[in-house]
């Protein structure tokens, strides 16, 4: 275990009684610390340190895939290692009934003219007939995912192997699809759409207007960061067609990120981000022939920069486009049907909350294109829906108190809706079918792979790619069959993994309910130290976010997150977290939207209650309560620190958001409405408004180069602090992002810094 021993200022005896007192305290404590760090060792779990944690790959994981099933239902394909071409990647498909393996693509083919080694594949897809695939490599992170590389084409007809869009400089396309029929791919860059002759190679562009502020076939920053809104245009079924996404940023508030330290002169980097309550991109949708012409515009009678669309496919045929139109506070969104040819829209359904709506990635269409899926909360539960593509009408699949969290597959064939949900533990998932004329629900996932589950389902609904993990179990993978469940083949199992941390001598981890009201009871986890002694009253570090986008109390393999959690309990602290009300669990629409307007008050205060109900727990020190979180759980913990100083003493705060009128406008407003309508929600809600109530000891982390939370926020704060003669600890990553892990060494030098601050200012151990 590696030990931090505070280091403290040094004491001049001046027969002072106050300064002998400091003395002995100071002694005790950093005997305190090094006795728990004994035991620790004691117990078996001193290879457990930040080093190999987050500066080897000891405890790294084993990959699968990327794998696709097949349209033909012949199998799924695969990426693996080549044995014939070393540091290559073949791609295999399998068929699930015999097991049989075929080298699709070999990496010997994946070598272009005048190289010496195979194309590294980032991603692959599959033309429909399977016949050629395209392959990205070279890719590039834009903000959060590598969406920018380059892309090649194979036939395995003729063993052919091309790039395409080779006109444009290295690692610029984006989203390059082939055609349906097989004759063509189109691609972005330099937001324009392209579309490229795969037998001769010749281009047209399509789009002749995009520019830094007219994004044609991808999106802005706040539509990827909010709706994941990337890849924005689609092929028509009889690829005589595109529809696409035009964005126009002209008027969007830049945000301007300084780099200080690549260069002998600072530099700006621009970002279009627009602020709550600020101008957003006007946004349309478009149809234009492949090869070329005239855009047909979807017509659209709302103010363009007011209003979201988010998801659009073309409806199941080549005529019609099916759009989903959300109002900016994004409490309504119309499925409106759009005419190809003429873009004249008719609203085919609404589906309205009080609160707010997500976007619907399940809306998955029935063989006969008749209908639709579709999940909606209206009556109190996320619950399935088929609704008619003409009329509207929605017929409910699911009825009951649990919530349909996820559509996976439709099997027309056999009248069944799978779907992924929980319906007695929020923390978990597993797999159920229904049919689709209703009734009771079935759990398809055994007892046996208790904790987080996720399938791909073939399209015939008879096999599945099973992905299986739990808080202290890493990822296995299995080829399933359907309904039955049984396991036809492993395909990954972690084995590896597995014996390192079966090595490990870990402390208790498990979850709980504490009830802060009758009636509602939040979850927890709780990872103990090994050498816990009942006994003993021991400090608390929460791990904590709090926020509708995300849960913290869910049974899945954390990683090196929760390793580290590992790590600090095995000083002589308990790590604990709790989801307050608001988070996006199986719990109902009262326990998810409970939260409008609200952000940051009611889940600080649910947070509170459940510490002063977990400090009535014999074996916790109340009086050694710690807090940490990330982004909206930095946001958190400056909140719980300043709302209730008396209740956290130490706090670190990583990238938060001390103000929310500093955030962007689709997450923000989502949760709080508009700032204009919702000004006291937005002033109470923000932790920077309760900074004087800071009594703790506090730490506030940021990346200067964050382009999702923005820096300003934390420097509004320190002058916040620095007014008011508070005293607090911050670091400053140059020029890393929200994740802050760009760099060598970074990762590890910010757990050192996390966990050197907590040992400091939170005395371990059991009294």
């Amino acid at each position: 275990m590696e030990l931090h021993i505070p280091v403290y200022n040094p004491i001049t005896f001046s027969g002072s009684m106050r300064n002998a007192t400091h003395l002995i305290v100071s002694l005790l404590l950093a005997i305190s610390i090094i006795s728990c760090s004994s035991e620790a060792q004691q117990s078996g779990s001193s290879n457990l340190t930040l080093e190999r944690i987050f500066s080897s790959s000891d405890f790294s994981s084993d990959r699968f895939g990327p794998a696709r099933w097949l349209d033909d239902g012949s199998g799924y394909t695969t990426v693996e290692g080549s044995e014939s071409a070393e540091g290559g990647q073949d791609i295999v498909r399998y068929v699930p009934e015999t097991g049989e393996r075929e080298i699709m693509i070999a990496a010997s083919s994946l070598i272009p003219t005048g190289s010496d080694q195979p194309l590294s594949i980032d991603d692959y897809s599959w033309s429909p007939d399977g016949n050629k695939a395209i392959i990205f490599t070279n890719s590039k992170k834009v903000w959060r995912d590598n969406t920018r590389g380059d892309y090649w084409i194979l036939d395995r007809t003729t063993n052919g192997l091309q790039q395409i869009g080779k006109f444009a400089p290295p690692s610029t396309l984006m989203f390059a699809k082939i055609s349906p029929d097989g004759s063509r791919a189109a691609y972005v860059t330099g937001n324009n759409i392209y579309v490229e002759n795969i037998s001769n190679g010749s281009i047209t562009q399509l789009t002749f207007d995009g520019s830094k502020t007219i994004i044609n076939g991808t999106t802005d920053w706040v539509n990827e960061e909010e709706f994941s809104l990337r890849d924005a245009f689609r092929w028509s079924p009889d690829s005589k067609k595109i529809a696409y996404w035009q964005l126009d940023a002209e008027g969007i508030g830049e945000f301007l990120m300084i780099n200080y330290t690549d260069s002998l002169y600072s530099y700006v980097i621009p970002v279009q981000y627009p602020k709550v309550g600020t101008t957003n991109s006007a946004i349309r949708i478009g149809v234009v022939s492949a090869t070329g012409g005239k855009t047909t515009w979807v017509q659209d009678d709302d103010d363009p920069r007011n209003h979201y669309l988010p998801r659009m496919d073309w409806a199941n045929n080549s005529d019609e486009l099916i759009i989903q139109h959300m109002n900016r506070l994004q409490n309504t969104n119309e499925v409106r049907k759009a005419n190809a040819s003429s873009g004249q829209t008719r609203t085919v359904m609404v589906d309205r909350d009080d609160a707010w709506l997500e976007t619907m990635d399940d809306l998955i269409w029935t063989e006969d294109g008749q209908q639709f899926t579709w999940i909606s909360e209206q009556d109190g539960w996320k619950h399935a829906y088929l609704v008619d593509r003409n009329s509207g009408e929605m017929t409910r699949i699911t009825d009951g108190d649990y919530d349909v969290m996820s559509v996976v597959r439709i099997d027309m064939e056999g009248g069944w809706l799978y779907f992924m949900g929980s319906f007695e533990d929020a923390a978990q998932r597993y797999l159920y079918r229904i049919s689709l004329q209703g009734g009771s629900a079935e759990r398809l996932t055994p007892e046996d792979f208790s904790g987080w589950n996720s399938y791909q389902v073939s399209t015939d609904a008879k096999w599945a790619i099973h992905s299986h993990s739990s808080f202290h179990k890493p990822n296995t993978v299995r080829l399933i069959s359907l309904p039955d469940h049984n396991v036809a083949n492993t395909l990954l199992d972690n084995a590896n993994l597995n014996a390192t941390l079966d090595a490990l001598a870990l402390g208790e981890a498990s979850f709980f309910k504490v009830e802060i009201e009758p009636d509602v009871a939040l979850d927890g986890w709780m990872i103990k130290p090994s050498h816990f002694d009942e006994g003993k009253r021991y400090p608390v570090l929460f791990f904590v976010y709090g926020e509708p986008w995300n849960q913290t109390v869910v049974d899945r393999f954390g990683g090196d997150q929760m390793l580290w959690h590992h790590m600090i309990a095995e000083e002589g602290y308990l790590v604990i977290s709790i989801d307050n009300r608001g988070t996006p669990a199986p719990r109902g629409r009262a326990w998810r939207k409970s939260i409008y307007g609200n952000i940051g008050t009611l889940a600080s205060q649910d947070q509170a209650a459940a510490l002063t109900k977990i400090s009535d727990w014999s074996f916790v020190d109340a009086s050694r309560i710690g807090i940490w979180g990330w982004s909206g759980g930095g946001s958190m913990t400056l909140n719980m620190m300043f709302r209730y100083p008396d209740l956290y003493h130490v706090g670190m705060s990583v990238a938060p958001v001390p103000d929310q009128r500093l955030y962007d406008t689709i997450y923000q407003e989502r949760f709080m409405g508009l700032p204009q309508e919702n000004v006291e929600g937005f002033q109470q809600g923000s932790p920077i408004t309760h900074a004087l109530g800071l009594k703790g000891d506090l730490l506030i982390v940021h990346g200067t180069g964050d382009d999702n939370v923005h820096y300003q926020g934390t420097e509004r704060l320190i002058n916040k602090l620095i007014e008011n003669n508070l005293p607090f600890q911050m670091m400053a990553y140059p020029n890393r992002s929200h994740s802050i892990n760009e760099g060598e060494g970074t990762s590890r030098h910010l757990r050192e810094l996390l966990t050197s601050f907590l040992y400091e200012h939170l005395e371990a151990g059991g009294r």
